[in-house]
């Protein structure tokens, strides 16, 4: 008959670091899963990656003699939107821009949506700097309402200088609406900066 042995006080010990290094190592992996996305996103918006455009709060002091060509897109995505984007601009660098795009929901029903945006040539997302703008802002529309919406940006001097962007001389602002939850309340005002027509 064979006897039992005692536990090994060390062993013992050792199995219980594995098991919590385990938990801490899933519970790490986990709460690192819920961070990834914020955290890109704040990336994007620092440096630019992606064609993620950077917000200001001021331009700046003097624009450059340089001039740059900005050019405007707009799609729509399952809304029975039109949305219609401005002309091209040509200005100089460091000088604040403002141009309007139209939405008007051409379906029978309240409909809500909200834009996405980049730029391209994707390098220049850190130079292209919005003042102003109605991206992340959910729009909500009543059938055959429209929509005029101001975007108010420059792009930075500092764009001459970068080894990359130094020799672009056009860049395209895109914007692409996707529908939000529809609406269960009577419509409001729509956020600033857009204007109802």
């Amino acid at each position: 008959m064979t006897q039992g042995h005692a536990p090994d006080p060390a062993s013992a010990s050792r199995h219980r670091t594995v098991a919590i290094a385990g938990v801490t190592l899933v519970a790490t992996m986990f709460g690192a899963a819920f961070a990834a996305v914020p955290l890109y996103e704040w990336f994007c918006k620092v440096t630019g990656v992606g064609g993620t455009t950077q917000v200001a709060t001021s331009a700046p002091v003097t624009p450059i003699d340089r001039q740059i060509t900005v050019r405007f897109d707009s799609n729509v995505r399952q809304l029975p939107w039109k949305f219609t984007a401005p002309a091209p601009v040509t200005a100089r660098i460091g000088e604040i821009v403002t141009v309007s795009y139209f939405v008007e929901n051409t379906g029978a029903e309240p409909t809500s949506g909200t834009a996405v945006y980049n730029v391209v040539p994707l390098i220049t997302g850190s130079f292209f700097n919005k003042l102003q703008c109605f991206c992340f802002t959910e729009q909500k529309l009543a059938p055959g309402e429209r929509l005029e919406m101001p975007v108010v940006f420059f792009v930075d001097p500092a764009i001459v200088n970068d080894k990359d962007g130094g020799t672009v001389s056009t860049i395209t602002l895109s914007y692409t609406f996707y529908p939000t939850a529809k609406p269960t309340a009577p419509l409001a005002a729509a956020p600033a900066p857009a204007t109802r027509l």
